[in-house]
């Protein structure tokens, strides 16, 4: 019989309570949507774009991921192992002033989040279209792997990706 991984699992979990609050709740709107399996490198990948709905400004992307290492030690149960997968956030936010509003935002997420992400900043615009401002990627990596026992966390989770979208509004 198929044992889903704790990748598929997670997966169905943050899918499920992202499409609540879409649909039942109508707090965001999903935006994008990508469930990959990369074939080079034998991962997988999940993420969900969406924004609230009051705060169309700021683009949240929720990122799940698991590796050929992860996966391989969950499905062979080796006994050292200690199967997870990454999860990582990325909000997509237009800006102008790069020194002031970058180092806002670094503080704002370690506050959110209590120093449990690293976080990047990549800032890009396109060429002749500089007086437009910046778009600022703010790509935050948690330092830990999540397996089943965060489950009865997500929730908690989105609240905080809710709230984060709202500072950077």
């Amino acid at each position: 019989m198929y044992d889903p991984t704790v990748f598929e699992n997670l997966k169905v979990a943050i899918e499920n309570q992202v499409y609540d609050l879409d649909n039942i709740d109508g707090i965001i709107s999903i935006v994008n949507r990508v469930d990959q399996m990369d074939f080079a490198v034998l991962a997988r990948n999940f993420s969900i774009q969406f924004i609230l709905v009051d705060c169309p400004d700021v683009i949240a992307e929720v990122a799940l991921k698991a590796s050929l290492k992860d996966l391989a030690e969950e499905i062979l149960e080796l006994p050292s192992a200690n199967p997870g997968c990454s999860i990582t956030l990325k909000f997509y936010k237009r800006i102008d002033n790069v020194s002031k509003e970058c180092e806002i935002i670094n503080q704002a997420l370690n506050s959110i989040w209590e120093n449990e992400i690293e976080i990047k900043q990549t800032l890009s615009f396109e060429y002749q279209q500089e007086d437009a401002g910046y778009l600022n990627t703010i790509e935050a990596k948690f330092k830990h792997k999540i397996d089943e026992e965060n489950m009865n966390e997500i929730e908690d989770f989105l609240n905080h990706v809710l709230e984060t979208i709202e500072v950077l509004s």
